[in-house]
């Protein structure tokens, strides 16, 4: 991680999850870390559990103007991350409104589209996205959270040749252990958890650790555009 001493990282969804982690890695290395999310609360959260250097600033990823001016005022970035994400949609797409289904993409698609208009002029080295491991088994009930997953992946690919010399890779983690699940009872989401663990092949569910090492690989691995690093605990084979 060597790499990113003296870099500047911009984490879009670094309140909690994945993007608190990886912003914390790229901090730990020596990164000179942003991390942006939509409240002044979420952002004053996720201060308070990074290293002292790291600055923090309340955005939405859908406000085009307020962006480009942050971006203005940041300056030239080496790396940006972009892990911002609702809840995941469930349903059949047979039933659910249309519109129900257009609000699945607005932060995880939009809000990525949105962000990188506004800082690729700016971005000297890399862009990581992400998706998730529904795009490549989708149940039942998640086929809109497949389809946001796949355009994300299809996105990448294409920016990595739209964006060259610059890098643009992708996440896809599997079921993890973040706040995504905190609306859930305490009961209903230990059986959850217990389910996965049972039925992954490492054997454990996920956390937001383990998932930002692939963020911080992407940020790092010169060689690697249009990739899509997969850590799903073999979610995807069972």
């Amino acid at each position: 991680m060597t790499a990113l001493a003296g870099s500047r990282v911009v984490v879009v969804g670094g309140g909690s999850g994945f993007g608190l982690a990886t912003a914390r890695g790229a901090a730990e290395a020596g990164a000179k870390v942003t991390v942006l999310s939509h409240t002044d609360a979420s952002v004053a959260k996720a201060i308070g559990q990074l290293p002292s250097d790291v600055d923090g600033r309340a955005v939405s990823s859908l406000d085009e103007a307020k962006l480009r001016a942050m971006f203005d005022e940041i300056g030239p970035v080496d790396h940006l991350v972009y892990t911002a994400a609702d809840a995941p949609v469930a349903g059949r797409i047979t039933t659910m409104p249309v519109e129900e289904v257009r609000q699945a993409f607005e932060t995880r698609y939009f809000g990525a589209v949105t962000t990188i208009r506004c800082a690729a002029g700016r971005v000297r080295q890399s862009i990581t996205l992400t998706s998730g491991a529904a795009s490549i088994r989708p149940r039942a009930t998640s086929g809109v959270l497949a389809g946001v997953c796949g355009a994300m992946e299809a996105l990448t690919r294409a920016l990595a040749v739209e964006l060259s010399p610059v890098r643009v890779n992708l996440v896809r983690p599997g079921f993890t252990n973040t706040g995504m699940w905190a609306d859930l009872d305490e009961q209903a989401r230990e059986a959850l958890f217990r389910q996965t663990a049972e039925t992954n092949l490492v054997g454990h569910v996920g956390e937001a650790a383990e998932v930002a090492r692939a963020y911080l690989y992407c940020l790092t691995s010169t060689y690697a555009t249009g990739s899509i690093v997969t850590v799903d605990g073999g979610y995807a084979l069972t």
